[in-house]
């Protein structure tokens, strides 16, 4: 049952939204990696221009929370954790966009025998995000489960890093690319990691506010 109504319920729905469109732009990054793993080049572009607008969409949801929450919603005391919260959650989106546009422009040759363990990668990251959404929206129906799910976001991020660890190790351990390739896969990886450490650096913020309103 939710805590609140009223404008707070609205900003809540916001959020909700806010937490949907992040997800589609998740959802069409992995769609770009694998187009781009199996060498459509124009499909993995036409993904790119997905994440883009989804990402841009999604800054438009965050700036209308913040005008809600501006105009009145929650206790100005605590309107700018709501804030931060949404800020955070466009982190996760433009982690993604900055992903596929390093993807896309430096255009690194695909080491085939590591298909599978990149998009992996992806997976274990959009598996992180999925969890912090359980969290946030816990924040309005179960104080004790948001901090629950918030540190389950902890143990998903940290399942991520090690995806990411071994993927680059077996990146730099290869022989069918080059060394500017294996760099620029470092980078790419990295990227793709970082979608997991916001949605971790979200989960703080979700812990907090958990923990303020459990007093």
């Amino acid at each position: 049952m939710p805590i609140f109504g009223g404008k707070e319920s609205s900003v809540f729905e916001a959020i909700e939204n806010h937490l949907k469109v992040v997800d589609e732009a998740l959802v069409a990054f992995r769609a770009l990696v694998e187009a781009y793993l199996e060498g459509d080049f124009e499909r993995a572009k036409a993904f790119e221009r997905e994440v883009d607008q989804l990402e841009s969409k999604a800054d438009s949801l965050r700036r209308g929370i913040e005008t809600m929450l501006y105009e009145g919603a929650f206790l100005p005391a605590n309107r700018g954790d709501y804030v931060r919260l949404s800020e955070l959650i466009d982190q996760v989106a433009d982690a993604a966009e900055s992903a596929a546009h390093t993807l896309i422009l430096a255009k690194p040759k695909v080491p085939a025998e590591l298909k599978d363990e990149i998009l992996r990668l992806v997976d274990s990251a959009r598996d992180t995000y999925s969890v912090l959404v359980q969290a946030v929206n816990a924040l309005n129906t179960d104080v004790d489960k948001a901090i629950e799910l918030a540190k389950a976001v902890e143990d998903a991020e940290e399942k991520a890093d090690e995806v990411e660890y071994d993927v680059k190790g077996k990146v730099f351990e290869s022989e069918t690319i080059t060394t500017y390739a294996k760099l620029i896969w470092n980078q790419i990886l990295t990227k793709m990691g970082d979608i997991a450490d916001r949605a971790e650096d979200t989960s703080d913020q979700v812990m907090l506010m958990a923990i303020k309103r459990r007093g």
